[in-house]
């Protein structure tokens, strides 16, 4: 476990303070958020620190740092460090067909059976997709596919056959989509450690890294955030079953799936956890996975493999395993150095990891979208930036 110390007062982190903090008043003021835990490290050291606004606006429920958060997306990179422990105790293969560890997973390609490797599922070159980004009644829907946010009261084994059945958009390995891929290699993980995806995930991942508030379900507690999507003049908060335009499509939250340990673990969405907890994770892997993956996994894993026209978070952007990598950092018009790495989750996150700089920040805010693709992520990545 990495253990970060109190902030220190110095002249590099007031000077940051003075860049980031006018930037979440800023935001908090305007109601593009709600509430939010930002913390930045720097060389190893936690150089910035705060909770703003409300975790829970209708209980005027003060943000604090140790609060919960449902990350959607955020559990990607966790669940693919599970699978590539695996792939490192030589229980998985990256070249290996889906097919050994899911019998039944055979989805065809322009009506033929199209094999789908391990390493197709990590850098999302399957030729899956999400059904959120299809119109109304899509092929999806029809299927009755879960994207791992909706309460559903089917297992993942279920899931994993009714997305066998939709043909696939590309064939393997020729076109990066985002997609439902690692819900898929959740399936292949549960299979070769003889787990269930949330057991294997704690054992593989949360537990050496003493992430304690780290999981595929919550007890509820006040310490979990309210979830909110964006509106006008303010955040709309999400009750039972919200949906939510994305897109030709729409996005289904179910706030209250993370309370249900019944729920199946989905490893594209499932998890929540703390902004410190998500720290400690980003800082390992920044510092050459240890105790977790060797430094050389890790390398790949943090190299692009897709090239920088899949636009993986716009221009310049492309895709390693587990996050987008930057590889033009001109075109994605960014002060980010090339070899970042960065993801978000669909609650109203964003992370990024600058190896260059040492830098990690984690930006964590119960508002969908506005603090996942919003002008708070770059507010925030700018002010990292700016010279004082």
């Amino acid at each position: 476990m990495l253990a970060f110390p109190v902030l220190a007062d110095d002249h590099g982190q007031s000077a940051l303070k003075a860049q980031l903090d006018p930037v979440i008043d800023r935001a908090i003021a305007e109601q593009r958020i709600v509430g939010t835990v930002v913390l930045v490290a720097r060389d190893g050291e936690l150089v910035y620190a705060r909770a703003a606004g409300l975790a829970d606006r209708e209980a005027n429920r003060t943000a604090r740092q140790d609060d919960i958060f449902r990350f959607a997306s955020v559990t990607k990179p966790l669940v693919t460090v599970a699978a590539m422990r695996l792939v490192e105790q030589g229980r998985i293969k990256l070249d290996e067909p889906v097919s050994k560890w899911l019998p039944d997973f055979r989805p065809s390609f322009e009506g033929k059976e199209a094999p789908i490797l391990v390493r197709h599922l990590l850098n999302h070159t399957a030729g899956l997709e999400y059904g959120f980004f299809q119109p109304p009644g899509g092929s999806y829907a029809r299927a009755g596919v879960s994207d791992g946010l909706d309460l559903s009261n089917i297992t993942l084994d279920e899931n994993l056959k009714r997305i066998a059945t939709v043909p696939l958009v590309s064939r393997p390995g020729e076109t990066w989509r985002y997609s439902v891929a690692i819900d898929v290699l959740g399936g292949v993980i549960e299979k070769a450690s003889g787990k269930t995806l949330d057991k294997a995930v704690d054992e593989l991942v949360v537990t050496p890294l003493a992430l304690a508030d780290t999981g595929f379900s919550v007890k509820p507690t006040d310490r979990l955030t309210a979830a909110y999507f964006d509106g006008s003049p303010a955040p709309v908060r999400m009750q039972g079953d919200a949906s939510v335009p994305i897109g030709e499509g729409k996005l289904t939250f179910s706030p209250d799936r993370i309370l249900d340990d019944k729920a199946f673990p989905s490893g594209g969405a499932g998890m929540a956890g703390t902004a410190n907890d998500l720290l400690t994770f980003l800082e390992t892997i920044r510092k050459g996975g240890g105790p977790l993956l060797s430094p050389e996994t890790v390398k790949t894993m943090m190299q692009d493999q897709t090239g920088p026209k899949a636009e993986t978070q716009g221009p310049g952007w492309g895709f390693g395993s587990g996050w987008a990598v930057l590889v033009d950092p001109s075109a994605a018009g960014t002060p980010q150095s090339k070899g970042t790495i960065q993801w978000g989750g669909t609650y109203g996150h964003n992370w990024f990891v600058d190896p260059v700089k040492n830098i990690t920040v984690v930006a964590l805010t119960n508002t969908a979208f506005e603090g996942m693709w919003g002008q708070f992520t770059r507010d925030v990545r700018d002010a990292v930036y700016a010279k004082p």
